[in-house]
């Protein structure tokens, strides 16, 4: 077992301080961009958000799947977080710039640009999240390296979260879309150094035995033939979500039958029959750790991504103050860290299945009381809030720590691993929950009349703010705590696995 030294656990972080920068820190703010400063629709901003997860759906299976099959001298994920870095931060820069076109020609580069920020956040972060699988095989090593990972995570989102309001006012000098595009600049930058930081830094040391078989075209041909089956489970999640009717929900109960219908059909079958693909997807399905933890992504990051993405909405009208949004989310994310880099110790305690049961409970029951707090009793607000965000911290954490124990899983039940394609799953459902939580919000506000560019419109949507910071991510916290209940390995059942896989290595 490999024991890793502070400064590549800091090293590692970093990767992750760099990747926030869009994913917890930009993504925060797009959605009052692109309704107050870029001139979307709530309603057709929400559809971009869910369309853009139905490509997630496919990129981030292939990507974990070349992946995995990549061999250079760096290993399999190094070099693939060094190859995105430029790309990720163009596309941040374009995706908070505004063009003068037409309201027609600003949604189609809304959909360019940010579907180009996925795919280069996906080139980048699948590889990223599964090189924590392959540092080191201790799975209490994974634990610590987790904290370090959301550690930096918190500090990169501090750095958006935190000073993006004040850097677009000061950039802008009263052009918010000047503002935005400006700022982005600097943090592109910032973020191609980090990312060397942990290319540099960094070594990949766990590599199994079992190898994979067939060329990386043969098995991407193999995927395609699959994709069907992966796009439309998600087209019907993104239409019952979205329209919420008879005919979506009927079309919803349908594909997801004859999915059921499909999958028991392939596990009846006899292995070999089976291509590499299939036998690669049917491992996860067989995996009742990783299909556990794969709702709990979902419902996780439903829960913290509704929060992030109402409170630029929360403090710009309810509070009455649109600054005070950076200074909480720097407040957030100071507790942030110490939440992530305490989980090891908790989790030592009290062991990881019931610590995320605990600080589900914990933070849903504190976010529920966000509802009742008065405008005027900011300090409350904050308090109250970062007592949530401490346990909020730790979910990540744990969720990335414990993907890597569903891939020792796999590799002890069935004698095959794959870390990327788990991680690629684990990065997916995140980017899923994401997504549909940024709709969420957007579609709620819609609700209630909702208009960015009608600040009239702003009075009547206040409850529906105040909703979605308290009693709508709450629920989604009480559900992921229930699914927890039902995860199978125990501590001493992981270290058992633990064992039984490094024996296998040695001999």
């Amino acid at each position: 077992m490999s024991k890793l030294s502070l400064a590549e656990k800091v090293s590692y972080g970093a990767g992750d301080a760099a990747a926030n920068l869009v994913w917890r820190g930009a993504l925060a703010y797009m959605a009052v961009f692109y309704t107050d400063t870029f001139g979307l629709a709530p309603a057709a901003a929400a559809m971009l958000f869910l369309v853009v997860r139905l490509s997630d759906g496919i990129t981030d299976i292939m990507m974990g799947m070349i992946a995995d099959r990549t061999q250079t001298r760096m290993g399999k994920f190094r070099p693939w977080i060094l190859w995105s870095a430029p790309l990720l931060g163009l596309f941040m820069v374009l995706c908070f710039t505004t063009p003068q076109l037409s309201d027609g020609g600003k949604l189609v580069y809304a959909y360019v640009t940010y579907i180009g920020l996925t795919l280069a956040y996906t080139m980048s972060n699948v590889p990223y999240s599964a090189l924590m699988g392959v540092m080191t095989s201790d799975h209490n090593e994974r634990t610590s390296l987790s904290g370090y990972r959301f550690a930096g995570a918190f500090i990169g989102g501090m750095f958006v979260m935190g000073f993006l309001p004040m850097l677009v006012n000061a950039l802008g000098d009263g052009d918010s879309a000047q503002g935005y595009q400006y700022a982005m600049f600097f943090y592109a930058a910032l973020l191609v150094l980090l990312m060397l930081v942990t290319v540099v830094f960094t070594k990949e040391r766990v590599h199994s035995e079992v190898q994979l078989s067939g060329s990386l075209g043969t098995e991407l041909k193999d995927l395609a033939k699959q994709l069907p089956w992966l796009i439309l489970p998600l087209l019907a999640m993104t239409l019952f979500f979205y329209y919420r009717n008879l005919p979506s929900a009927v079309f919803f109960i349908m594909v997801f039958a004859l999915l059921w219908w499909l999958i028991k059909r392939l596990k009846a079958s006899p292995q070999e029959n089976a291509s590499r693909t299939q036998r690669d997807l049917l491992d996860l399905l067989d995996n009742k750790p990783w299909l556990i933890l794969l709702g709990m992504g979902f419902l996780t990051m439903m829960f913290n991504g509704v929060k992030y993405a109402a409170v630029a909405y929360y403090f710009k009208y309810y509070v009455g103050n649109e600054l005070l949004a950076g200074q909480y989310f720097i407040a957030l994310l100071v507790v942030s860290v110490a939440g992530a880099l305490l989980t090891p110790k908790f989790s030592a305690l009290w062991g990881r299945k019931n610590l995320f049961i605990g600080i589900l409970l914990c933070s849903s029951l504190l976010t529920g009381m966000m509802f009742w707090l008065p405008a005027e009793q900011t300090l409350l607000i904050f308090l109250t809030g970062c007592a949530a965000e401490f346990f909020a911290a730790m979910m990540p954490t744990l969720f990335f720590a414990m993907l890597g124990d569903a891939a020792d899983y796999s590799e002890w039940r069935t004698g095959r691993r794959a870390t990327g394609l788990v991680y690629s799953a684990g990065t997916f459902v995140q980017k899923t929950g994401g997504g549909f939580a940024g709709a969420l919000v957007l579609l709620v506000l819609a609700w209630y009349g909702y208009d960015g560019l009608d600040k009239s419109t702003a009075q009547a949507a206040i409850p529906a703010m105040l909703l979605l910071m308290s009693w709508i991510p709450a629920l989604f916290g009480v559900a992921g705590a229930a699914l927890m209940w039902f995860y199978p390995l125990d501590e001493q059942t992981q270290s058992q696995i633990t064992d039984e896989l490094a024996q296998a290595r040695a001999a």
